[in-house]
């Protein structure tokens, strides 16, 4: 069994994702930490929860973790999730804030790697908040995780939130910086530019949401403002690679369940900028040694679409 941590912000792919790693036979979920993001962190645990129930997974620890990033202002992604992160579709009968662990998510990432050393894969699909600070924490941290899994940042300089700025590390590109400083251990990043480039068919979203169980009923419902939005011409431009299904989170999290979905990657010291005017929060790759970094981060290029395209089939069965 993968011991897996979740730390999320808890959108339509967030949710995507977590509802991957539910259906996996082989992964175990040993917590899922909420932060600030796509949403503001206390819908995020709201629809953590929400997918936790749909899934007949309440057991599962959710914590609260930060509501801002470390320096920088406030970013919200509402104009592409919902302003509640879940598509703005109302749900009267989700689960209660009360459901939330008292302890927060810096706290629950020491304690459970403590309690499983060598042992926990750490997935992180929101902004690195949570990761920095338990890092500063805890600087043994890193020692104990058999590995992170990150989306965010980007590859080739191409922004989705500003000219050059990727989401996720633009919501605390300070929180990036430390991560990718301090997380020495094996680290994996599924960047905005791959994410693009392995895009699925529009059809193939169809047969997805079209599996006649609960599951796929509840991600019709929450995405259909995104897919609204996503299939303007606007957008579609901004895909790198052209029209297609981009479920971003996914990715990650498939790498990090799946032995067999990547198939290229490549080894290189990363870094954030944190001062340019038009690139701050941007992933930079030193692939001149520069740096004189030793780390060398996994940066996926392609994945095999048949395999993933399964695992996104089987959490919606």
């Amino acid at each position: 069994m993968k011991k897996l941590i979740l730390d999320v912000d808890t959108g339509v792919d967030d949710a995507q994702a977590i509802m991957m790693a539910l259906a996996a036979p082989n992964v175990e979920i040993l917590g899922i930490t909420c932060t600030h993001g796509n949403t503001p962190l206390q819908n995020a645990l709201r629809n953590t929860l929400r997918v936790l129930k749909i899934c007949n997974r309440l057991d599962i620890k959710v914590y609260p973790g930060f509501e801002e990033p470390l320096l920088c202002n406030k970013i919200h992604a509402g104009d592409f999730h919902g302003k509640d992160g879940l598509g703005d579709a109302p749900d009267p009968d989700a689960p209660g804030l009360e459901l939330v662990q008292k302890t927060n998510a810096v706290e629950a990432i020491i304690s459970m790697t403590n309690q499983n050393p060598g042992e926990v894969i750490l997935v992180a699909t929101g902004p690195l908040t949570n990761l920095a600070l338990a890092v500063k924490m805890d600087p043994s941290l890193p020692a104990r995780l058999k590995g992170i899994y990150i989306m965010g940042g980007n590859i080739e300089s191409r922004g989705n939130t500003t000219v050059c700025g990727e989401f996720n590390f633009l919501a605390d590109p300070e929180a990036a910086y430390i991560v990718l400083e301090r997380y020495t251990c094996p680290t994996t990043i599924a960047s905005w530019e791959f994410s693009c480039r392995n895009s699925l068919p529009w059809s193939f979203c169809d047969t997805w949401l079209a599996q006649n169980t609960p599951k796929a009923r509840f991600m019709q419902t929450i995405y259909a403002h995104t897919r609204k939005m996503v299939q303007t011409d606007r957008y579609q431009k901004e895909l790198v690679s052209g029209p297609g299904f981009n479920t971003c989170d996914t990715y990650a999290l498939a790498a990090a369940i799946s032995d067999n979905v990547v198939t290229e990657s490549e080894k290189v010291a990363v870094t954030v900028e944190l001062e340019g005017k038009n690139t701050r929060g941007m992933m930079v790759l030193d692939y001149i040694d520069a740096l004189h970094k030793e780390h060398k981060v996994t940066i996926l290029k392609k994945v095999d679409l048949e395999v993933f395209q399964q695992l996104l089939m089987n959490a919606l069965k």
